[in-house]
């Protein structure tokens, strides 16, 4: 699209500026936080659940805050938590596969618990840091397969350097859309290499623009219009 796409490599650097200077990611911008302690991994690895079982980003979030807003805010709450308020708070947020997503919410608490002592850290210290022993074990929790690994990476590469470059497929889409390349790669050159960080809110802003449908606002922005 003429009206999206960046023609010069000065306007693909105010608008890789731009984006990154819209918020810390996706996951933060919509309320998650994104810190290296337990109860913060596990709400960003649920959220990820959601986003990646359901079409409607909008609706995923929604769901995913009004869990935190129960107390559910880590691996042993969640854990305590009864099958059916799950189920409940999941209808309310017009979830059709309410008591299939409540079991699996509890058997992904109770695993946490069980395997890390509700601790996801302690995943990522059992994989000896090393990113494909990370997905492996991510991959054998309840409910998360390979694009929720996706997604829950691409938060938190900016805490887990070693899993960086990430990059999922709204993010890819918007860069190919905006011509700021086709990979994670690609990507993590244009935040400056080996910060994480960066390339993090990088990707994450990529997923919301996907998201929000706000690819003219955001290219007329960085043009300087």
């Amino acid at each position: 699209m003429a009206t999206t796409a960046m023609n010069s490599v000065e306007e693909r650097k105010r608008l890789v500026r731009r984006l990154i200077g819209t918020g810390r990611g996706f996951a933060e911008q919509y309320g998650f936080r994104v810190t290296n302690n337990p109860g913060s991994l596990f709400q960003v690895l649920y959220l990820a659940i959601l986003l990646g079982r359901s079409g409607d980003a909008g609706r995923a979030v929604q769901t995913a805050a009004a869990l935190r807003d129960q107390g559910w805010d880590s691996p042993a709450r969640m854990a305590r938590s009864l099958h059916e308020a799950r189920a409940k708070v999941l209808r309310s947020c017009g979830r059709r596969d309410a008591d299939e997503l409540a079991s699996l919410l509890g058997d992904l608490a109770r695993t946490v618990v069980e395997r890390y002592r509700g601790d996801l850290r302690r995943l990522r210290v059992t994989a000896r840091y090393d990113p494909g022993a990370e997905r492996k074990l991510l991959g054998q929790l309840p409910g998360v397969d390979d694009e929720v690994i996706v997604l829950f990476l691409r938060e938190v590469q900016a805490l887990w350097r070693e899993a960086a470059p990430v990059a999922d497929r709204r993010s890819l889409a918007a860069a190919r859309k905006l011509r700021l390349g086709r990979s994670a790669d690609d990507l993590a050159e244009l935040a400056g290499g080996g910060e994480s960080e960066r390339l993090a809110w990088l990707v994450g802003a990529l997923a919301r623009v996907d998201v929000e449908r706000r690819y003219d606002e955001i290219t007329q922005s960085a043009r300087g219009r």
